[in-house]
C-alpha cells in the first residue's frame, strides 16, 4: 500500500455560523453570567450544525469582560480529535494576542469560559495557557451520562491544582442551562440522529 506524503500543517477553524452567532454581541460582555450564557448557546447550535459535541468557549479579559476569542468543539468539521472548544478559544486568543502566554507581561488578565468542566486534554491546556480564571457552567459526571463522551480519568483534585497554579476557578455558574442542552444532545443521539466520537 502506498502512504501519501507526510503532512506539514492542520487547520483548526471556526465554523461560519459562528459569525451569525456573534452579530449581536457586543465586544465587551462585563457581567460574566453573559458569557456563560454566550457559551451554553454557541454549544447548543455547534452540535446541532454537526461540527462536533456540544462544548464552547470563550476567552476573555477577566475584569473588563472583553471578548478577546470564542471557540466550539470541531472534531467532525476539522477530523482532529484535540479540536475541542477550549483549545480552540485557546489558541485563537493566542493567535489574536501574538502570544502563547495569556498571562504574559503587559497582557490583561485572561479567564476561560467554558460550559463544563474541561476533559483531560483540555485540562492540560486549560492549565498552560496563561489564564487567571476558569469559570465553569457545571462540572461533574453528568457531561459523560448523558453524552457518553469519554471526558479521561480526571483527577479528583482538579480544581484545587488550577487555584494551586494561581488560575481562579468559578463553578455551577449555569449548571441548569447546561445540563439542558446535554439533555437534548442525548435525545438527538438516542434517536440515531448525530455522530459521538470517542464515546465510552
Amino acid at each position: 500500500m502506498e502512504f501519501p506524503p507526510l503532512a506539514s500543517s492542520f487547520e483548526i477553524a471556526l465554523p461560519d455560523w459562528i459569525a451569525d452567532e456573534l452579530a449581536e454581541v457586543p465586544d465587551v460582555l462585563p457581567d460574566r453570567q453573559d458569557r456563560v450564557a454566550l457559551v451554553n448557546r454557541l454549544a447548543a447550535r455547534n452540535w446541532r450544525e454537526g461540527n462536533g459535541g456540544p462544548f464552547a468557549a470563550v476567552v476573555a479579559e477577566a475584569d473588563t469582560g472583553r471578548i478577546v476569542s470564542v471557540g466550539v468543539n470541531v472534531v467532525l468539521s476539522s477530523g482532529v480529535t484535540s479540536a475541542h472548544a477550549e483549545v480552540t478559544a485557546l489558541g485563537l486568543a493566542q493567535a489574536r494576542l501574538g502570544k502563547w502566554n495569556l498571562g504574559g507581561e503587559r497582557l490583561p488578565a485572561h479567564e476561560l469560559v467554558v460550559n463544563w468542566r474541561p476533559c483531560v486534554q483540555c485540562y492540560g491546556a486549560a492549565m498552560w495557557s496563561g489564564i487567571t480564571t476558569l469559570a465553569l457552567a457545571g462540572s461533574g459526571p453528568e457531561v459523560e451520562e448523558l453524552t457518553t463522551f469519554d471526558e479521561g480519568p480526571m483527577i479528583d483534585n482538579w480544581a484545587e491544582e488550577f487555584e494551586r497554579r494561581g488560575i481562579r476557578v468559578l463553578d455551577g455558574l449555569a449548571r441548569e442551562d447546561a445540563l439542558a442542552v446535554f439533555r437534548e444532545y442525548r435525545e438527538a443521539l438516542d434517536a440515531g440522529e448525530i455522530t459521538v466520537y470517542n464515546a465510552r
